[in-house]
């Protein structure tokens, strides 16, 4: 029991109001590992640094207001609070309930239940024991842990896809493990969707040390963690010869080489310890699991053995000290090799298939993303591989993620809300058997409309599932025209009735065998498409995310030219801002707002909490006060916005806040914030339409922005610089579009 919830579990069993036990609850100060009983009766001040709660817990006067009424309420006589503060003082630490370990299995030589007291698992017919994790070897008995891994069930659905598209089985675990293609990948740091060598510090390191053998992977795997991460530059030079290769003893280089003179693993020491102390497997076992579970008083009775053992082979006692010393430093990273190459080889096996099969192993990798997030960030990497992934098809989706015949991913049917298991499995069975439907009334024709309902088809055609029939657009499934009651769905589901009506009353006639009447498909009416930002509305709808391209891609300039930071980067300087330099800087941030949340607080103050997302990530802020009635009219649900401001320390905590200066509609940004813009070309570049454009362009948008020509002659080494003294222009879009079509020239904007 932690303070506050010792004061309240003493509360309700005391039946103290629940009102006045939350107010005593709430003057514990929201500091995690806070001690009721210092709040009790340690010194709130004092002369003495280290002893105080204001310097020892870093109290603030606020904080220690609330501690002086908590205090009052204790030192009162017979009143209900006091009993509780002192009740909730003597039960503070005590333990609360048990919880089952995850996959914690033990094993046993024999009966359990003459070994441990065992009891039945509350929600379960398990057998669990009291005994903790810690403790329980001593009784005899070893606890393993049994974990399952989301990366195996990849590799299955990788390996499933590969047989279905490629008719080549492949034996995972006989693929060589010396693949030029697959190394190739881990040089490059293309590591992303991988197991374990995923995060961008390991893909930076893997970049500097260029792996060419299984074993690096191995000492990266054991290596990139807090402690021995300080280790990798020494061992990525070591490994390229940009730093001498040394060994305490010549002795040692015989479990040393492999890892570059550099102690990696607990089985180096195990073996070094017997080949040097003359340790036996069971000495050097029991110092292995002291290193892994920290067991300093262990470290320390072991050490006055190896240093007797060593100094009588003759090894000098000063660099057995220094052995040991680092070997103390050891223990508190140590990793033991087996387990870092049993990680290494799944991570070896995923990076083999993205190398090989890029298709089926990312759409793997997507079927099993877990959250939208997730999702969005691994169709970035396919895109940055060269891989599309493309909105569902009714002719070529699955189930799942699947790869096409071009080598494209397609979205999974049975990712769209409101479209059933049972109506996939339907139309995917039905696709198989007649082949590919030829258009939107075949499909109906062919369908069980009773898996396949109306909710269904919505679904479908707002993800653009029909877009491989050219015949209709996505708005006209939907249109209703003027002075008519049915949409263009509801004709075409009224067709597959009657063409199923027909068809059935056909075969329970005596008359069966004759030709029917052919039932004309209904034309459907013509209306104008959805402008791309509803298309995109009616995407997230239904699949989450937005398929067929994203609201920020009108915005790619602005991204480009005006110091707009990506929500991902934003979030990991955020995250890492005690080591940033600079920790406040300006940023600008472009997104779509996704969530607006307008409350009123207690006080009846307005505030609102608001989410921005890019191609990147979200980022979630709130606005209070002024900020929130100054910039929330911006502030719109599907709105593209620009933001800037900085990071900013809240009071008096650890914690930092993006205070918002500005927000810019994402459509003002190029009219508003560009001071100069610069085109840089070669003279023979130059025709005279295009300067006749420029000019007419100018005369048609003026505004503040300067322009500016670099002409620039490279073999001559000439430059002559070209600017506007007068008259100014308004950065347009007709402008932007004739700039992007001549690749001959370079295009700078110097932003406000």
């Amino acid at each position: 029991m932690a303070a506050k919830m010792s004061i309240k579990d003493v509360a309700r069993v005391m039946d103290l109001p629940l009102v006045e036990s939350n107010a005593l609850a709430k003057l514990v100060p929201e500091r995690p590992g806070i001690v009721l009983k210092r709040l009790l009766h340690a010194p709130l001040k004092s002369k003495d640094p280290g002893t105080s709660l204001e310097d020892k817990e870093g109290l603030g006067s606020d904080e220690i207001d609330s501690v002086k009424k908590l205090r009052e309420i204790y030192e009162q006589t017979n009143t209900p609070a006091s009993k509780v503060l002192h009740e909730a003082e003597r039960l503070e630490g005590s333990v609360r309930n048990t919880g089952i370990h995850a996959a914690g299995i033990i094993i046993a030589p024999q009966d359990l239940t003459e070994l441990i007291p065992v009891a039945i698992a509350k929600d379960s017919p398990l057998w669990v024991t009291q005994i903790e994790g810690n403790d329980i070897e001593s009784a005899g008995i070893i606890k393993m842990d049994f974990l399952g891994l989301k990366t195996l069930t990849i590799l299955k659905d990788a390996l499933r896809l590969i047989q279905q598209n490629h008719g080549i089985t492949i034996d995972i675990e006989k693929i060589p493990l010396d693949d030029a293609k697959t190394f190739q990948l881990y040089q490059q740091g293309s590591t992303i969707a991988t197991f374990q060598f995923e995060s961008p510090g390991m893909q930076k390191y893997l970049r500097e040390l260029k792996p060419d053998q299984f074993e690096d992977l191995i000492a990266m795997n054991a290596l990139y963690r807090p402690g021995p991460m300080a280790y990798i530059p020494e061992y990525v030079n070591r490994k390229h010869g940009r730093a001498q290769i040394r060994y305490d003893l010549p002795e040692m280089e015989t479990y040393l080489k492999e890892t570059y003179g550099i102690t990696v693993y607990q089985e180096q020491v195990m073996l070094l310890a017997q080949q040097l102390g003359g340790f036996s497997k069971g000495d050097a076992d029991v110092l292995r699991k002291a290193m892994g579970k920290k067991q300093k008083s262990v470290l320390d009775k072991m050490k006055a053995q190896f240093i007797e053992g060593a100094s009588s082979k003759g090894h000098p006692v000063e660099t057995l000290e220094k052995i040991w010393t680092d070997w103390e430093a050891f223990a508190q990273y140590a990793f033991n090799k087996s387990h870092s190459t049993c990680y290494a080889l799944v991570a070896y096996q995923t990076a083999y298939l993205k190398a090989h099969y890029p298709g089926e192993y990312m759409s793997a990798v997507l079927n099993h993303a877990g959250s939208i997030d997730k999702l969005t960030f691994f169709m970035e990497e396919c895109k940055r591989m060269g891989i599309r992934v493309l909105g569902p098809d009714i002719n070529e989706s699955l189930q799942g993620f699947a790869v096409n015949e071009k080598g494209e991913i397609r979205f999974g049917l049975g990712g769209l809300k409101g479209v059933g298991e049972a109506a996939v499995e339907s139309i995917i069975e039905e696709r198989q058997k007649g082949g590919r439907y030829q258009n939107i009334f075949e499909f109906i024709r062919r369908i069980n409309q009773r898996t396949v309902n109306k909710k269904t088809l919505e679904s479908l055609a707002f993800a653009g599932s029909f877009d491989c029939f050219p015949e209709c657009h996505r708005a006209q499934y939907f249109f209703i025209p003027e002075g008519e009651t049915a949409s263009g769905l509801e004709r075409i589901i009224r067709y597959g009735n009657i063409v199923n009506t027909q068809q059935q009353q056909s075969s329970h006639t005596l008359f069966g065998d004759l030709p029917t009447l052919e039932i004309p498909p209904p034309k459907i009416p013509d209306c104008p498409p959805w402008p791309l930002v509803v298309q995109l509305d009616r995407e997230k709808e239904v699949a989450g995310i937005f398929l067929s391209g994203h609201p920020l891609d009108h915005y790619q300039f602005e991204l480009k030219h005006y110091g707009i930071t990506a929500v991902s980067d934003f979030l990991e300087f955020r995250n890492n801002i005690a080591q940033q330099s600079n920790p406040g800087v300006n940023f600008r941030l472009m997104g779509l707002v996704t969530d607006a949340q307008h409350r009123i607080a207690k006080s009846g103050n307005k505030y609102g909490s608001f989410v921005i997302e890019d191609y990147s990530g979200k980022f979630d802020f709130p606005l209070f006060s002024e900020d929130y009635l100054r910039l929330t009219p911006l502030m719109q649900t599907g709105t593209i916005v620009m933001l800037s401001g900085f990071l900013k320390q809240r009071y008096n905590r650890n914690e930092y806040e993006f205070k918002i200066q500005q927000v810019m509609l994402g459509e003002s940004v190029k009219k508003s914030l560009t001071k100069e813009l610069t085109i840089l070309a070669h003279p023979g570049s130059l025709k005279p339409e295009w300067v006749d454009f420029i000019v007419k362009n100018r005369k048609q948008h003026p505004g503040k922005t300067s322009l500016t020509f670099h002409l620039i002659d490279p073999k001559n080494q000439h430059k002559v610089i070209l600017r506007t003294l007068e008259k100014s222009l308004e950065l347009n879009e007709e402008l932007l579009q004739f700039l992007e079509a001549r690749s001959e020239w370079q295009v700078r904007v110097q932003p406000v």
